[in-house]
Formats: C-alpha cells, sequence, structure tokens
C-alpha cells in the first residue's frame, strides 16, 4: 500500500470539525477506497483551547495557516478559513508555489483569484480542487470538469443559496413576511446575524461566476454579474405567482448568446410544474444544458457541515488516488492560460417575459395609461389584471402585468414612464419569468 496521504486542514470551524469527524469515523472506508491512509497531521485555527467536539490526535498545531501551508509535513493543505484575500489567499497561495495539492471551499476567494491561483497549481503540476465550494454536496464542479467532455454548455442556472430559498419557501408554504421567514432563518441558523450576503445575491453570484468560467473556458468575472436580492419580495408577489402557475425563486443564470455572456442572479418565477420549482427550503440545484446530453439537473444538500464536509472529503480521496507523475487536468477546464477574457453580453430580449406589479391608485384611466406606456415601448402583454389585496386600503389596487418576450430595457423605461403618471403608490415590482428544467 502507498504511503499515508498527509493532510494539514487550516480553518475549524463547523465545516472544518466536519472533515475532521468525518475523516476519524470513516478512515478504514477512506483507506480501503483510496488504496492508501488519509491521515490528518496538522491544524491551524484561530483558538487552540476552544472545544470543538473533535479529537485532533497527534496533528501538529500551527497559530499561521501559512506556516502550515509551507511545511514539508504535509502533502495536501486544506482550506477553510474563509474570505477573498488574507489569511485564505496567502495560505492557499503559499501552498501552491510550496507544490502542495490544495483543497478549498471557498467561493469567494475563487471568484476574486481564482484564475491566478489555477495558473500556479498548473506550473507546479499540482491539484486545486473546489467541490465545495459551490453548491456543497452537490458533485458539479466535478461533473463539468471530467463528466461532461465533449460537451458544449449554453446555459447554466440554478439555486445556489439556501438561506435565500429556505425564506422563498416558508414565505410562501406558511404566508409569512419576508421579515417574519428571515428571523425564523437565523433562529435556525441558516442565516447569519448580517444576512446580506446571502439574500442580496452576493453568495450565489460567486458561485456563478466560477460556473461562468467552467461552461464557457472564460476568465471569471464576478464584477460583472447583474445583481439583485430577495429582500424586496413580499406576500402580494407570492400569492401572484401561485395564481399565475408560478413560483419565485432567486437564480443564478449564465448563458452564451451571440454577443457574449449574459450573468445574473435575481428573484425569478418558475413553472410550478418545473422540476427547479419542487426544489424547497435549504436545498440547493443546479441545471446544465448541454448540446450532446441536453439538459441535467442536479439538487442535493447545499450547505451545513457534513455536506460541505462531504465534497471536502471527496476532493481530498480524488488526490490520494491520483499516483506521482500523473498529469492533473486544468483546474476550470481549459489551462488557465488559455481563458478567454469576459465578454459581456449585450441587452438582448429575455424569453421568459416579465411580471410586473404595480400597487396603483384606483381611479378611471390607470388601466389605460399602463397600458399606452407599456405599447409606447413595444411591450406586448400576455395579460393585465387588476389584483384584489386584502392588505390594501380601499382606494388602491394591484395591477398585475405579463409580458411576452421583451428587453431588460424597454421594461424599465415603460415602468418609470408609469411612475411619471403618478399612478403609482410605491415602487413596482418587475420579476423575470425564466424556462426552467
Amino acid at each position: 500500500m502507498a504511503e499515508a496521504l498527509r493532510i494539514g486542514i487550516a480553518g475549524l470551524g463547523t465545516v472544518g470539525a466536519s472533515v475532521v469527524r468525518c475523516m476519524t469515523e470513516k478512515e478504514a472506508e477512506l483507506t480501503r477506497q483510496c488504496g492508501r491512509a488519509i491521515a490528518l497531521t496538522a491544524v491551524s485555527a484561530r483558538d487552540r483551547n476552544r472545544d470543538r467536539g473533535i479529537d485532533i490526535g497527534n496533528a501538529h498545531w500551527f497559530d499561521d495557516p501559512v506556516d502550515l501551508a509551507r511545511t514539508a509535513g504535509i502533502d495536501v493543505f486544506v482550506e477553510l478559513i474563509g474570505g477573498d484575500s488574507g489569511a485564505a489567499f496567502d495560505a492557499v497561495k503559499a501552498a501552491l508555489q510550496a507544490g502542495r495539492h490544495v483543497v478549498t471551499a471557498n467561493k469567494a476567494l475563487l471568484s476574486k483569484h481564482g484564475v491566478e491561483l489555477a495558473a500556479i497549481a498548473e506550473e507546479k503540476g499540482v491539484l486545486l480542487n473546489y467541490e465545495a465550494a459551490v453548491a456543497g454536496g452537490i458533485p458539479v464542479i466535478k461533473t463539468m470538469r471530467e463528466s461532461l467532455a465533449g460537451n458544449t454548455v449554453s446555459r447554466v442556472f440554478g439555486i445556489m443559496n439556501g438561506t435565500a430559498n429556505y425564506i422563498l419557501t416558508r414565505m410562501e408554504a406558511e404566508g409569512l413576511s419576508f421579515e417574519d421567514c428571515l428571523r425564523e432563518a437565523q433562529r435556525l441558523g441558516y442565516a447569519e446575524a448580517d444576512p446580506t450576503f446571502d439574500i442580496e445575491g452576493h453568495d450565489t453570484a460567486h458561485k456563478l461566476s466560477i460556473l461562468t468560467s467552467l461552461a464557457f473556458g472564460c476568465r471569471i468575472s464576478a464584477d460583472d454579474i447583474y445583481l439583485e436580492g430577495i429582500s424586496n419580495i413580499t406576500q402580494a408577489d407570492i400569492r401572484a405567482a401561485s395564481e399565475l402557475g408560478y413560483r419565485i425563486k432567486l437564480l443564478g443564470v449564465a448563458q452564451r448568446t451571440e454577443s457574449g455572456i449574459e450573468q445574473r442572479v435575481h428573484p425569478t418565477m418558475v413553472p410550478t410544474q418545473s422540476v427547479i420549482a419542487q426544489v424547497h427550503g435549504v436545498t440547493n440545484a443546479v441545471a446544465i444544458e448541454t448540446d450532446i446530453l441536453g439538459e441535467l439537473l442536479l439538487s442535493g444538500p447545499g450547505a451545513g457541515g457534513n455536506a460541505t464536509a462531504s465534497a471536502v472529503i471527496g476532493d481530498i480521496a480524488d488526490i490520494a488516488k491520483s499516483r506521482p507523475g500523473f498529469q492533473h487536468g486544468p483546474v476550470f477546464g481549459r489551462p488557465a492560460k488559455k481563458l478567454v477574457p469576459y465578454k459581456r453580453a449585450r441587452m438582448r430580449a429575455h424569453a421568459g417575459g416579465y411580471f410586473i406589479r404595480m400597487t396603483v391608485h384606483d381611479r378611471a384611466g390607470v388601466f389605460a395609461a399602463i397600458a399606452k406606456r407599456m405599447a409606447n415601448n413595444d411591450i406586448s402583454l400576455e395579460s393585465i389584471v387588476q389584483h384584489a389585496d386584502g392588505g390594501l386600503p380601499e382606494d388602491q389596487k394591484n395591477v398585475i402585468l405579463v409580458t411576452h418576450e421583451t428587453t431588460e430595457a424597454a421594461v424599465r423605461k415603460a415602468v418609470d414612464g408609469v411612475m411619471q403618471d403618478g399612478h403609482l403608490v410605491d415602487k413596482p415590482q418587475v420579476i423575470r419569468i425564466e424556462r426552467a428544467a
């Protein structure tokens, strides 16, 4: 049997502790599957004395994760610190430069520095594995990097944040407000004390930027993602969507167009009968559309200690199974030096149309004024209805519009015109309607 693979783990929070626990509990099984032992030989964390409920055995303690990354006593550096810079970046870069394999769950780090780190890994002939960085325990990275060889990807989209999906699920199922659902998510540990990163779409954007690079062979460009969160979703939107046969989900979408690549994160209406509409709670799902295979949907636990630990251990096992002299594949599907610059797509027609909810003063001429603004911007309406809402005063009504295919620019211009006409009580709600798996 080959010598044990020596592991150094930096970061012993929820995920790090779960990785150590699972490695200990599954020691014999991992040895059998990998053909060699996997040994935890070194760790690093902020507080040496904190009780984490795990046994690190005789692992050597490093106060500085960079020192751990550089030590000759490990073969694989596992980064579970978090953050897109500072200790996480310094340690991962140091490990790669020292010729150590790296496993990370850090989507923010890869979103910002992934191409640079990939170039170092490929130059040094070591692996940079990151399955846990996108969609937790769902093997989407391995699928895109290995299993879809020969396929041309046209679109990748999905539910990639469990916190947002949990909130939207509870809002629909129990008729609760966004604020009430958020408080419950925080109580249960699904949302952070400051939930901005999750509910405003930043977490999904980081993950989407990584999938975009894998799908289309381009450099990561998280700053070019259109971003809109779910904090403005109300019960009026949830109810109207249900009546129209839709369900609201926070989706990340990347697709190739004639003019470039489109990346966006925003609340989306998907048909209730679609598979992705059935993904509830903290579950994640990623759909990949290709020319050979067609459409593939992967769904499963997207966050949490065990789900993320499963992906981390899977990446470690892949390294354990590799042998000296084996030529590793490129980090993002093609060599880092051959990743093409990201080209942002021009504004184009959105094939699924739009849902527009306007709270208006209930008076004569409102319907006609709204219809005229839409017509002046070449927007064809599938339906326009006055929607009663018990939560509104008697002199106010919700007007619900569903458009045919049109552009974002046209919708925004028409809505601005209606606002200028003085018919609206407050800011209108605009949500894309997406064809979905």
